[in-house]
């Protein structure tokens, strides 16, 4: 197919206005939203507002890393507070962990979950047994296989525990280690953190994380759980957060000393399962979260795919690169800061990469999900 002069003149113009319009896109969100966390300024006037915390942990087969981790939660500074472990039909040698731990720690208390084969359930049941236990109303999630980065985790959590708020946000990170698995899983967590993060200085948060996620009890009960997405498998942490979150409720804390720590999954397609049972629950986002979020991820992959046809034009060469590296100039000053915020190292090298990849691995784990529902369906 041929095209006249002046056809192939219009089409490059309209490469070239789709290409500027997403670097626009591209830029209010790096310069609007991601730059509020790179230049955000911690409290750390905030002081103890001395209320109880139950910590709740949910374990399914999780003996090894309760014991490894266990012990940190138990051991925080703070003063009263309590730790309920959920046993969620564990098979391994979960309960004489937890009934060789109660005797060392009054503090820890367990449930268990018997498992039963005609009746199949998943975390959100394990979550809402484990507040209904819980003692007190500010309730701080995590997960067994991760690890509080200090002594101070609870302490640091739970000083936004004033009114009005009723939401905290935190940060779940991942261990380093060697080989490209872990730089992808690392800078997608740390990616997802700046989006929620950022939103929520904003005011407009939308997600958290079970891995370090504070909320109040009563909150929990008062819209009755999960009822809302209680078919869904996955959606116990930013789901049940999508729905209650707002500005005047929602705090945040993402010092160091703050984070939780978890071990990377095992290879890529542990963490491939991992994005597609994530992405199911994007779909049921509010539709303001879907609004603003969707920009974002269809600029980059727009401005990717116009670069890439832009450099054919071999006059057009220098001033695309030009601008490809101004947007690259500015990602990178204010991703540079995210890391250090949440101190991560050794990912920025490999940024500009992943910037483009996850994009193509979302899409990837998008079409696998809608592919396995048709089959399902076909069945």
């Amino acid at each position: 197919m041929s095209f006249e002069p002046y056809q192939l003149d219009v089409i490059w113009l309209v490469i070239s206005g789709l290409f500027i319009l997403s670097l626009l896109i591209q830029l209010f969100y790096y310069l609007f939203f991601f730059i509020r966390m790179a230049l955000f300024r911690c409290h750390d006037d905030l002081t103890s507002s001395g209320e109880p915390v139950s910590v709740v942990i949910c374990a399914r087969n999780e003996a090894d890393n309760l014991e490894k981790n266990l012990p940190v939660i138990m051991e925080q500074d703070y003063g009263d507070y309590e730790v309920i472990v959920v046993n969620d039909s564990s098979e391994d040698n979960t309960e004489e962990v937890l009934d060789r731990f109660k005797k060392r720690y009054k503090n820890l208390k367990s449930t268990i979950i018997r498992k039963d084969k005609k009746f199949r359930h998943g975390k959100k049941l394990a979550v809402t047994i484990g507040l209904k236990a819980a003692s007190h109303n500010w309730v701080l999630l995590t997960d067994a296989d991760c690890r509080p980065a200090s002594p101070l985790w609870i302490s640091l959590m739970q000083r936004h525990f004033v009114s009005p708020t009723e939401v905290i946000l935190g940060y779940g990170g991942y261990e380093r280690c060697s080989g490209l698995l872990d730089k992808f899983v690392r800078l997608d967590t740390l990616f997802i953190a700046m989006q929620y993060f950022s939103f929520a200085l904003a005011g407009y948060p939308y997600m958290g994380v079970g891995r370090n996620l504070a909320y109040r009890r009563s909150l929990f009960f008062s819209i009755k759980g999960f009822a809302s997405h209680l078919k869904l498998e996955s959606g116990d942490d930013d789901l049940f957060i999508n729905e209650v979150a707002k500005r005047e409720n929602t705090a945040v804390e993402f010092s160091h000393l703050a984070h939780t720590c978890s071990v990377s999954p095992a290879d890529w397609s542990a963490w491939l399962r991992q994005k597609r049972r994530h992405l199911t629950t994007g779909f049921h986002y509010r539709w303001s979260t879907r609004f603003l979020l969707g920009p974002e991820i269809f600029s980059r992959l727009l401005f990717y795919a116009t670069f890439l046809l832009l450099i054919l034009n071999k006059i057009l060469i220098p001033y695309v690169i030009g601008i490809y590296l101004i947007r690259l100039a500015i990602n990178t000053v204010i991703l540079n800061k995210v890391m250090n915020r949440l101190n991560e190292k050794n990912l920025l090298v490999f940024s500009p990469i992943f910037d483009l990849i996850i994009i193509l691995l979302n899409i990837f784990c998008a079409a696998s999900n809608l592919i396995s529902q048709k089959r399902s369906r076909w069945r």
